[in-house]
């Protein structure tokens, strides 16, 4: 039985997905929204349990680290796969988001959003570095993907952290706050720019069906952690500059927040193509988390944004879709537990 479980480990750690850590930006997003919501008795277990997820996955990713560096590296140069590495910032956040939400715990979240910002400067300026000076490139059509999306989703997860705990930066209020609105600002010219690329990618090149996979839903979930970065600086922000910013900020969170809400029926649409159409299996892979978290971000951003706006009908959308997120999240994780249970029961070669 050790020797199963020591090989289970070891095979995870080897080859565990650099975006593994979307199961916990998915599943805190789903918990926040469930209290937003009122649904506190699946809000806070959710909670509890994202914890364990993030320790477990830190724990693994260290292991990695140590024993198999140079796959580390290799993973972090890869066009593919290097921007995953992005979802730790963004987990980081997330998690911290839940402690002021749900327990107004700000002290663990100040270390978390400290810890986050730290992440984001050591790898966006590791992977931008390690991308730029590769010799050997693949072509746009090979290279790009919806998890260069994580690139805003981290960005983004800065100031909305950084936005509910600005209180704790009292003395530096003003720059603190400015300091949020120019990661926002970051964040938005990081969708342009890539969101281009991803089009491009979609209309002039062929597309299988084995490669429209579900981290091309981080298209609205992007733009939503976007629509809730701006709303939490409006809500969340007291610094006398931000009178003469907010128009600007507000009818920019809007043009983000629809762009978003018009990826979703395209997405459903080319999943339909992909599932129905192609016939493309439908198997638990990681990458799944990344359909989650937009739908959970949706949710809460569509909600801030009413709040914000003072247009009780825009929360309609949250009271219905937050379903939707639930349903993914389930589906999801019996996937994993599924996965786990399969490999548990697997025979040793």
């Amino acid at each position: 039985m050790s020797s199963k479980v020591n090989n289970l480990i070891e095979g995870a750690t080897r080859d565990l997905f650099p975006a593994y850590f979307a199961l916990v930006m998915a599943t805190g997003i789903v918990s926040i929204a469930c209290h937003l919501l009122k649904m506190d008795i699946l809000a806070i277990p959710l909670f509890y349990l994202n914890q364990f997820f993030y320790i477990v996955l830190w724990i693994l990713t260290l292991i990695r680290l140590v024993r198999y560096p140079m796959k580390v590296f290799s993973d972090l140069s890869n066009h593919r796969v290097g921007s995953g590495f992005l979802t730790i910032v963004a987990a980081t956040n997330v998690l911290g988001s839940q402690f002021v939400i749900l327990q107004a715990n700000e002290t663990i979240a100040l270390y978390l959003w400290v810890l986050g910002l730290a992440l984001w400067f050591l790898l966006i300026y590791t992977l931008f570095t390690a991308l730029t000076v590769k010799e050997e490139k693949p072509t746009l059509e090979d290279g790009i993907n919806g998890g260069w999306l994580l690139f805003i989703v981290s960005t983004q997860s800065v100031p909305v952290l950084g936005m509910l705990i600005v209180s704790r930066f009292e003395a530096w209020q003003e720059m603190f706050t400015f300091s949020m609105l120019g990661f926002y600002l970051l964040g938005c010219m990081f969708y342009i720019l890539i969101i281009s690329l991803i089009m491009y990618r979609f209309l002039f090149f062929k597309i299988e069906a084995e490669e429209m996979n579900p981290s091309y839903w981080i298209n609205t979930g992007a733009v939503a952690i976007t629509t809730l970065a701006g709303a939490n600086i409006l809500l969340r922000g007291h610094a006398s500059f931000l009178a003469d910013f907010a128009p600007f900020i507000k009818g920019f969170t809007v043009f983000f927040w629809a762009a978003g809400t018009w990826w979703i029926p395209y997405l459903f649409i080319v999943g339909a193509w992909r599932h129905f159409y192609k016939r493309y299996p439908l198997t638990y892979h990681p990458v799944y988390w990344g359909l989650v978290f937009p739908m959970g971000m949706y949710t809460v951003a569509t909600f801030r944004l009413a709040q914000e706006l003072n247009m009780d009908f825009l929360l309609l959308i949250p009271q219905y879709f937050i379903y939707l997120a639930l349903v993914a999240w389930v589906v999801t994780f019996y996937g994993l537990v599924s996965r786990l249970f399969t490999a548990f029961r697997k025979p040793l070669a």
